[in-house]
């Protein structure tokens, strides 16, 4: 996970719920993705740039720049491209990952924030914050298609196995809403706990987490189970303060949850939808993901990158934790 006031990416042990692995380095990360083959990519917010680490030493393989205040980063399902919200500058930057040149910078407007693309990898739904929209971007043009008012500011999507819906976290009304993506229309809302920040699907697509962050003055404390067919909300999970990033396991089974007002992680069973560790992580712990393999490294173990000097860039200002 990326621990953005720690200044450093974090690997738990979901065998043993134990931090396994703490790499400093990369200045206020606040997104970091998991790839195809276990690979990482981080953004770095005081640099404004993107990184790959090797996922068994940890060590930097790639970097490349971002644009102003680079929020998230993903990667296609086939992982030949990643891409980077640039919230500062209403931008999308399109990368090669095989060594993280610039393929394209897409120009969105607003201030796109978080994104993640359709499980056939031939779109990119972003979440527009400064917009008050879900945005599509066509992976085989780097074209935007479409950009779908949501009736407030989307902080980040969930998209549904069949590629179908979106799903878009809304902090003001507080609620989710989910969007059609074959007709670019609004489908349905459902309203939850508080402002929430980023959501999960279940893999069957049946369930959507939303982790519901709130306000640092007044931090929300739970997770949203919501049926996406009905859109309604079918029970609360209790985490740490401030929920703000989430994963599914590929079994569906646990969950974990970034708090980023308290500096922990919740692990959540999902059949008893009950929490069964809270885990220590640092200051403003935010996005996560998963990886299949278990970390290489022994509980505990400490690695230093160093990012080459590519210039400085403005800093992840555009947006606070209270929106995501």
């Amino acid at each position: 996970m990326a621990v953005e006031g720690g200044d450093a990416l974090v690997a738990i042990d979901a065998a043993t719920n134990a931090v396994a692995v703490t790499v400093s380095g990369i200045s206020e990360p606040h997104n970091v993705q998991v790839a195809p083959g276990d690979r990482v990519y981080a953004v770095s917010g005081d640099t404004a740039t993107v990184a790959e680490l090797d996922a068994a030493g940890h060590g930097l393989k790639a970097s490349g720049p971002t644009g102003a205040a680079p929020a998230h980063v993903v990667v296609t399902p086939d992982g030949a491209k990643a891409y980077v919200t640039n919230y500062g500058d209403g931008t999308v930057s399109a990368y090669r990952t095989a060594d993280l040149t610039s393929a394209k910078v897409i120009r969105v407007g607003g201030g796109p924030h978080g994104a993640r693309p359709t499980p056939d990898g031939t779109a990119l739904v972003v979440a527009n914050t400064k917009a008050g929209t879900v945005d599509v971007v066509d992976t085989r043009t780097d074209v935007k298609t479409a950009g779908v008012k949501v009736g407030g500011a989307p902080v980040q999507v969930a998209v549904s196995p069949d590629g179908r819906h979106a799903y878009a976290t809304v902090s003001e009304p507080a609620g989710v809403v989910k969007v059609d993506l074959r007709t670019a229309e609004v489908v349905g809302r459902t309203a939850v706990s508080a402002a929430p920040a980023q959501a999960y699907l279940t893999p069957d697509g049946r369930t959507l987490l939303s982790a519901d962050q709130g306000t640092e003055r007044r931090p929300g404390a739970v997770v949203s189970v919501i049926d996406t067919r009905t859109m309604k909300v079918t029970g609360r999970m209790a985490t740490g303060s401030g929920p703000h990033g989430l994963v599914v396991a590929p079994r569906g089974d646990r969950a974990w949850v970034t708090n980023v007002y308290d500096g922990t992680v919740s692990v959540l069973d999902l059949p008893t939808g009950r929490a069964v560790a809270t885990v220590e992580v640092g200051e403003e712990p935010n996005g996560i993901s998963f990886a299949t393999t278990p970390p290489a490294a022994g509980a505990g173990a400490r690695v230093q990158v160093t990012l080459p000097p590519a210039g400085r860039r403005p800093a992840h200002t555009g947006t606070s934790h209270d929106h995501g």
